[in-house]
This record gives structure tokens, C-alpha cells and sequence, in this order.
């Protein structure tokens, strides 16, 4: 039986960064996938879904740039995304393989076997190989890293050609007619996103919550939904799908409202956006002992470690937070706190940036105000509109705003940021990176920003808090706005005598009409 220092069961993005951590520690490791290298970090999740989602606000962008009768010549058909979908696919495939091939031929540190894997005991594991062949091996220690699946309705059938996940959504022949998608999230809304940027298809959304993406501010899930029902979706809010099932080759649906009202509709596809699922069932973790909790494998308080000291869950199969920059993180903590001679700091999820590539993008970092009310917790908070930042002025993409969130105190230390519209997922970091260092504005407010650039709407946020800023909220009330909550009030900062106020409304309206300078 060949022994290893570490098998990695799942060759997604979490398995594949703690194969490569491993090695860096001269450990000799053992990568398992049961079907393709990369998971759904580069099949039928993040990487295929944001070509998707480039290609179509790339020809958004240009339909609405041309001419009424010139855009009749513009047309795309779904084999060209599909196409454009498999060639990002594929460059990530061979970065990957060859990556990996070179690693093994150069330092024969990595075993990769593709075959399912399971637990025969805690340090010993089954591998089924293509045609049934099996193979034992033998490791010191374990990092569990399956991934996860869309998660489906019960008794829905699901044929992944008329009634679709992730999994099937890319795969179409052409573009939909019609197409309900059930589920108001973050997936649900990216592919509403990117079908109603199209403009081929008449996208439905099924949303049981009063707004989309209820989990965030008001004003970020108010603008979202006002873009896509510009562009025709029609969300369905506080609505329960009763019933969703194939007849004739459509999809018939039928959906009850918060008053009782019943209504069947009838669309060519459906797409399931209901949350996924860990791949749990196949590894038999009962035969090491290893727990479940209602999530997914049960993590102690050491992070990543199972309730067996040797074995660890990361990623998607954890229960955590499903995303590729958390998986690859705890991967690479897990195979420190495995192999490392040194203290390890436990990982901070409260920092963790994310994007939601809709219309405009949003991107995040720490606590909103929903949060922070919810647990009466005090807070400042600066809010700079797109439209008084010059890049984006120059850019044509006024629309979008940066929300900095503070402690209310003299230190106010940096504890969340929104930023919704363009670049919006690089003006986050350095935010995030202040956060993580536990750092007020003071530096952020004093740097010299390059110009013009998106992010200068940043530093103009630090700015109003400390009261330095070059625009004044107090005079763009409609574009900046700066205030303190506490105790359920919401009170101005920097504000300005009202008389004054006025005289500068009324000095900026004549300049505004006279074209002076």
C-alpha cells in the first residue's frame, strides 16, 4: 500500500491549493478528483459564469452605444458564448495540467489519480478508478475538499436541457425565448443579469423575500432590481413557486403571492438558483469518524480540523462560505497548521471581500448597515456618488456610489465598504486591507490616489468623515451624503448653516443655467 504524508480528496480550487502548499513543505501528496481538475472553480461556476457574464455587458455596451437602426445588424447566438465560454475553460484547464504535470516530473513530491474516493478507515482510503479498479493508500493526514453541487427541489425533475443548474445553463444550444429562475441570490441574480444584458431572452424571477438580495443595504438591492426591470425581467417578489415541472417541452409554473393570488405561467427554460449542496455522500467519513453538522463535515474550533485530529474539511464541503478565495485560504491554513513549525493566526472570516457581478457590480468587505442595525451596533458612514468621481464621469459609467462604514468613535476604524459600479472590485482591497490590519482613515485620507481613477471616491469618503473633504455633503446632498447612526437615529455630520446651504444651492442653479465658469 503506498503511503503519503497528505491526500487531498478533490481537485477544485480548494484540493489543488493545498496539493501545491503541501509540496512547498517537501510533503509527499497524494491529489484525488473524481471527475475534473479545476471543479467548479472553472466548470460551470465562477470562471465560465463571468466570461458569461463579460461577453454579454460587452455587447450590452455596444448595442447601446449604436445607432437605433444600425443595432438590427448586431446579433449574437449562444454557440458563440458557449465557444467564448470554452476557450477561458480551456486556458485554465492547461495552466492547470501542465502545472501540475511539470510539479510531478520535476520533484515527484505529487501523485494526481482521478477516480472516486472514500474512507476505509481514518488514515486509510479507497480509490475506484476508471472501470472499477480500485486502489488503497495509505495517509498520515487528510484534507477533505469535495466541493459541493446544486442543490435541487424535491420531486423536481431536473434533465439539465429544459429544467436547469448551474450545471446546465451554459450548455444550451441556443437562447431561450423565456426562462424563470428561481432563486432572488447572488447566482440568480448574475444570470438574470446576464440573459436580460443579452436582451435575447424574457427573464422571470422568483423571489420569496420582499426585495432581491435581502441580505444587503436597500439602496444596493433597489438600484440592482431597477436595472434589470429596465431591462425587462420580471421579479416576482414575495412569492412561493408551488409547483415547477415539464409539460409539452416548456415549463409551467405557478407561483402564490403574499395575499393568497394564484398565477400559472408558462416559459421555454428554468434555471434552479436555490444554494448548493456538499459532496458528502461518496467519501463514507463515517468509517473515520469524522462528524457532521447540519452544514456539511463539523469544524472544530481549530479552523479547518475535523473532530479527528488528522483530517481536515475546507472549502464548500466546511458549510462555511462557498467561495474560491475562501476555499484556497483555508486549504493552504489547513496544510500549515498540519505541517508548520511556527504559531498559525486562526482565519478571519469577517474580512472576506466579495464581488456580485450584476448591473452595476457590487462589491464588499465587512459589515453593511443592515448588519451593524440589526445588532445596534453605532457607526459613521460616508456615501460618494459615481457621478462626482471623475473617472467615472470620463468613462460614460456615472452610476454606482462607494459606501465607507467606520466605528463611531475618534479612532474610527474602518469596519465595511460597499462600492457598486465600475471597478468596483479593485477600489475594495485597499479597504480590505485596512481592515485587516485593524486601521482607521487617517492613512487612507492622507495617500496621494492616482488620477483620475475610481478609486480617488474612496479617499474623498475618508475625507467627509474627517471633515476635509473638497466636496461638501452638506451641499451635494442629493450625490454625498455623511452621518452618524446610533440608538435607531440617523444624524448629519459636517452639516452647514441652512441660510448658507441655500445661498449655495441658489449660487450653483445660476451657474449651472448660465454655463459660467
Amino acid at each position: 500500500m503506498e503511503k503519503y504524508d497528505l491526500c487531498v480528496i478533490g481537485g477544485g480550487p480548494a484540493g489543488y491549493a493545498a496539493a501545491m502548499r503541501a509540496i512547498d513543505f517537501d510533503k509527499k501528496v497524494i491529489l484525488i478528483e473524481k471527475e475534473k481538475l479545476g471543479g467548479a472553480g472553472i466548470y460551470n461556476g465562477a470562471l465560465s459564469s463571468k466570461t458569461m457574464w463579460e461577453l454579454s455587458t460587452r455587447f450590452r455596451k455596444v448595442k447601446e452605444d449604436l445607432d437605433g437602426e444600425k443595432t438590427q445588424y448586431l446579433d449574437i447566438a449562444f454557440e458563440d458564448v458557449r465557444n467564448s465560454i470554452e476557450e477561458s475553460v480551456f486556458d485554465r484547464k492547461f495552466q492547470l495540467t501542465s502545472h501540475l504535470r511539470i510539479i510531478h516530473a520535476e520533484t515527484d513530491m505529487i501523485t494526481y489519480e482521478k477516480g472516486v474516493a472514500s474512507f476505509v478507515s481514518d488514515k486509510e482510503i479507497k480509490i475506484i478508478k476508471e472501470g472499477g479498479v480500485e486502489k488503497h493508500i495509505y495517509a498520515e493526514n487528510t484534507i477533505i475538499a469535495s466541493g459541493s453541487r446544486p442543490r435541487c427541489l424535491p420531486d423536481v425533475e431536473v434533465d439539465e436541457k429544459i429544467i436547469m443548474t448551474s450545471d446546465g445553463i451554459e450548455h444550451m444550444d441556443e437562447f431561450p425565448e423565456s426562462l424563470v429562475i428561481v432563486g432572488a441570490g447572488v447566482i440568480g441574480c448574475e444570470y438574470a443579469t446576464i440573459f436580460s444584458n443579452f436582451g435575447k431572452t424574457k427573464v422571470h424571477l422568483i423571489d420569496r423575500a420582499e426585495r432581491i438580495l435581502p441580505f444587503e443595504d436597500r439602496d444596493i438591492s433597489d438600484l440592482i432590481s431597477k436595472n434589470m426591470e429596465k431591462k425587462g425581467v420580471i421579479v416576482h417578489r414575495k412569492s412561493q413557486l408551488k409547483r415547477i415541472e415539464i409539460i409539452d417541452g416548456k415549463v409551467e409554473y405557478e407561483i402564490e403571492t403574499e395575499n393568497g393570488e394564484r398565477e400559472i405561467i408558462v416559459v421555454d427554460k428554468a434555471l434552479l438558483s436555490i444554494g448548493r449542496t456538499p459532496n458528502i455522500k461518496s467519501l463514507k467519513i463515517e468509517n473515520a469518524g469524522v462528524k457532521m453538522s447540519k452544514r456539511g463535515v463539523h469544524i472544530g474550533e481549530d479552523d479547518t480540523r475535523t473532530n479527528i485530529p488528522h483530517i481536515y474539511a475546507v472549502g464548500d464541503v466546511s458549510g462555511r462560505i462557498p467561495l474560491v478565495n475562501v476555499g484556497e485560504r483555508e486549504a493552504r491554513h489547513a496544510v500549515v497548521m498540519m505541517f508548520g513549525d511556527f504559531p498559525v493566526k486562526t482565519i478571519n472570516y469577517e474580512n472576506v471581500s466579495t464581488i456580485m457581478f450584476l448591473d452595476p457590480v457590487v462589491a464588499s468587505v465587512g459589515a453593511n448597515e443592515k448588519i451593524l442595525q440589526e445588532q445596534n451596533i453605532p457607526y459613521r458612514i460616508a456615501k460618494v456618488d459615481y457621478s462626482t468621481i471623475a473617472r467615472a464621469i470620463s468613462m460614460g459609467k456615472p452610476e454606482g456610489f462607494f459606501k465607507l462604514i467606520v466605528s463611531d468613535d475618534d479612532d474610527m476604524k474602518v469596519i465595511g465598504m460597499r462600492a457598486v459600479g465600475a471597478h468596483a472590485s479593485s477600489a475594495i482591497q485597499s479597504i480590505a486591507l485596512l481592515m485587516h490590519m485593524n486601521k482607521g482613515i487617517d492613512e487612507l485620507a492622507h495617500m496621494i490616489h492616482p488620477h483620475p481613477s475610481i478609486v480617488e471616491g474612496v479617499q474623498e469618503a475618508a475625507r467627509m468623515l474627517l471633515g476635509k473633504s473638497i466636496y461638501k455633503s452638506a451641499v451635494f446632498k442629493d450625490k454625498l451624503k455623511c452621518y452618524r447612526f446610533k440608538d435607531g437615529v440617523e444624524t448629519p455630520l459636517n452639516t452647514i448653516d441652512e441660510e448658507k446651504r441655500m445661498k449655495f444651492e441658489e449660487v450653483a442653479k445660476h451657474y449651472h443655467e448660465s454655463g459660467e465658469d
